[in-house]
């Protein structure tokens, strides 16, 4: 009896000891990171330093003494086609930002730009603002797919992409623009 008990003791410690669980999880944090230095490299056109990793075990729950193991995650916002669609952002955000501080457009919270009020424009600047928002919002979901694509997070991960970039494109947006809160409403910021 003692070794039958001795016996299932060890397959229970060994079944314990072995289990590893990998976690695949969205690294928002990460993808945080980028998307602020990109928003910043296309506003201010200033190349900012690396992105720092954060440590994805800092709030881990340890059940049973098992540590989760995870893949390390350096996103990567480099590579050439997110280089070429951030220098066509560049060079349209000049011509935005006219818009932006006259209040006909505004960052809406799915991490594009709408037309807000366009009656003071005279007929040539609402064609001109209708081709950039097209524009824009074209090379945002360029943008997005090709984050998802570089880092290997599957089409799936787009709309959270599209989440954590509309964050930023807010939070880095001037006073007195408008942004549209998560809940839909428009506001000017503050």
């Amino acid at each position: 009896m003692k070794k039958i008990f001795r016996a299932i003791s060890y397959v229970a410690v060994f079944i314990v000891v072995a289990c590893v669980t990998v976690n695949i999880y969205f690294p928002a944090a990460e993808v945080q990171k980028a998307a602020d230095k990109i928003v910043d490299d296309i506003r201010t056109g200033t190349e900012g330093a690396p992105a720092q990793k954060s440590d994805p075990t800092s709030s881990l729950d340890f059940i049973l003494g098992v540590k989760p193991a995870y893949a390390e995650v350096n996103i990567d916002a480099s590579t050439p086609a997110i280089r070429g669609i951030k220098e066509s952002m560049k060079n349209r955000y000049v011509q935005l930002k006219t818009f932006y501080d006259k209040g006909a457009i505004g960052e809406n919270n799915k991490g594009l730009i709408e037309t807000r009020d366009i009656a003071g424009l005279n007929l040539q600047e609402r064609s001109l603002v209708n081709k950039l928002v097209d524009q824009e919002n074209k090379d945002r979901e360029a943008l997005y797919k090709e984050i998802a694509t570089a880092n290997k997070l599957g089409a799936d991960s787009v709309p959270q992409i599209k989440k954590v970039f509309s964050n930023s494109w807010r939070e880095k947006s001037q006073s007195g623009w408008w942004v549209q809160s998560d809940g839909g409403n428009w506001e000017k910021k503050k």
